[in-house]
């Protein structure tokens, strides 16, 4: 849709030398999402990969879990005043026989690009029942080192991030270190919900023997994602909350943060982590 990034003048401040020039900045519009012709959510997302993103917001709750549970994902004409399409509203048309949840009692229908999903009525309800209970019986094993690898491989592969600066990234990836995807947006947890949409789209959930890494801090939102996609390892460069991990703990996921350099902390799921060879330091 070309609506991935957009420019803008700005003044530019240089070592005191002011120019102006254009700059190029990543766009940011509303994603209404429909079940079934009916208002869910709203999301400050990224154009681009819109139709993933539905279906993996639909699967991180819950609603669905595998590509036959869709019959249809489509834009709604008509969105605008004038009846025009905005591409801003998508509806997403559950199969035959797929139940329809009655969730809006329980949520707030406007997310914002940095918190994700927000305005639970408890905790209870934010703890989804996952599709996929196997994760913690998932025997995959992966080896700090290459942990340790993948931020400047998923920092590689961001390329709307080079023109912008202005995007958190997701990544797929092999326990050997293949990068199976990627997905930017300007929020965390969209960025993951393209991840996982795509995947469910593909037929490949659960996502077994995978490693998530994301570009942000992990939270309590981005944890469930992957509890729900069945993603035994999730890892990112910054910090994780205290939620995040107790759901790690709970679920039998694999939870490492502040993934630096050779530099990470393993906040829950260490079996899954092969430990640098050497002697261990006193605490």
């Amino acid at each position: 849709m070309g609506r991935v990034t957009e420019r803008r003048r700005v003044v530019r401040i240089r070592g005191g030398a002011v120019v102006m020039r254009p700059d190029t900045l990543v766009a940011e519009e509303p994603l209404e999402i429909r079940l079934n012709g009916k208002p869910l959510a709203i999301t400050m997302r990224t154009p681009g990969d819109d139709f993933a993103l539905a279906v993996g917001f639909l699967a991180s709750e819950g609603v669905i879990a595998h590509a036959s549970d869709v019959r249809a994902v489509t834009y709604c004409e008509g969105a605008a005043e004038d009846g025009s399409n905005t591409y801003n509203v998508v509806n997403v048309q559950l199969a035959p026989g797929v139940p329809v949840p009655d969730i809006t009692l329980e949520r707030n229908v406007y997310t914002t690009s940095s918190c994700g999903l927000c305005g639970k009525a408890s905790l209870d309800a934010v703890r989804t029942a996952t599709r996929f209970p196997g994760l913690a019986g998932d025997p995959v094993r992966v080896r700090a080192e290459l942990l340790a690898e993948l931020p400047d491989r998923l920092r590689a592969a961001q390329k709307v991030f080079d023109r912008t600066g202005g995007l958190h990234a997701a990544g797929l990836f092999t326990i050997g270190g293949e990068l199976l995807d990627v997905r930017e947006d300007v929020g965390r947890h969209n960025a993951v919900d393209k991840i996982v949409g795509r995947a469910l789209q593909a037929g490949r959930l659960p996502l077994a023997g995978a490693v998530l890494l994301v570009s942000g801090r992990a939270s309590f939102e981005l944890a469930q994602k992957a509890v729900m996609a069945g993603i035994p390892v999730l890892a990112a460069v910054s910090a994780p909350s205290s939620l995040a991990v107790d759901l790690a703990v709970e679920a039998g996921l694999t939870l490492v943060g502040f993934l630096r350099g050779r530099d990470m902390n393993v906040y829950a799921g260490e079996q899954r982590v092969i430990l640098p060879s050497g002697p261990a330091s006193p605490a």
